[in-house]
């Protein structure tokens, strides 16, 4: 569920969090808060640029700014979704990436993802699944997640759209936001995990690893700047009405 023109969620409510250090605690220009560190896509990918800034009211957030480029922001965590099954954030895009589209692989970009990574039980993975993880852990150090799950901003598709990455069955995301209606304006977000994972993956999810963000431009060639404001996670939704 979109919270048009929400400042915060956190404003308004607060939530208990599940070892999610806020970027608003931190102070701008100055260091990530602690446990967040950068995530290297790839060696031979250049790497998206994050910095901590003052958003118009005064509080910290993260800008990154993509030329061309892929990279993100994670923070390793071990939580149960069953406890914690709500995931809350914020961003602002000034302004879409033209030629993005994450329906096709020459065009898989995105101005914002909030990525949330799950344990699991490696040895059901199809032959290609592992190559694909092989490939990962020899250009980044890391294998790929047992299942990945992206909250993204599309151009065209549909809000609530399930798209399967072109490159492996073990990424899915879901449409939160689609077209330039809401560019340029903070919008927050609230999103039920479980339920979101057992329409990706028709199972259950294990236990969350790693939360992320990721600005990337590496596919279309393009340029683009993007915010992040706090994200975290509670058991129950904070609005009223009941989230996606």
């Amino acid at each position: 569920m979109a919270l048009a023109g929400c400042a915060s969620l956190t404003e308004r409510r607060e939530a208990p969090r599940a070892s999610v250090t806020p970027f608003s605690t931190a102070k701008a220009e100055g260091p990530l808060p602690a446990g967040w560190g950068m995530k290297q896509l790839s060696r031979f990918k250049r790497d998206t640029a994050y910095r901590l800034v003052a958003d118009p009211t005064g509080v910290t957030v993260v800008e990154a700014r993509a030329d061309q480029s892929a990279s993100g922001v994670r923070k390793r965590l071990n939580i149960d979704p069953l406890n914690m099954q709500w995931i809350h954030w914020r961003w602002n895009v000034p302004a879409l990436i033209p030629s993005a589209d994450n329906t096709k692989r020459h065009a898989e970009d995105s101005p914002v993802r909030v990525i949330i990574t799950f344990d699991g039980d490696m040895s059901k993975l199809d032959f290609e699944d592992r190559a694909v993880s092989a490939r990962a852990k020899a250009l980044t150090g890391e294998a790929l997640p047992y299942a990945t799950l992206m909250y993204i901003w599309e151009n065209k598709a549909p809000v609530d759209t399930l798209i399967e990455s072109a490159h492996t069955s073990r990424i899915k995301m879901i449409v939160v936001e689609s077209g330039a209606s809401g560019n340029g304006r903070w919008i927050g977000y609230e999103r039920n995990i479980m339920r979101d994972f057992e329409r990706a993956f028709g199972e259950k999810p294990g236990r969350i690893l790693s939360l992320g963000i990721m600005t990337d431009t590496d596919n279309t060639g393009e340029a683009t700047v993007a915010y992040y404001g706090d994200i975290h996670f509670s058991p129950k939704p904070l609005t009223k009405k009941e989230a996606q």
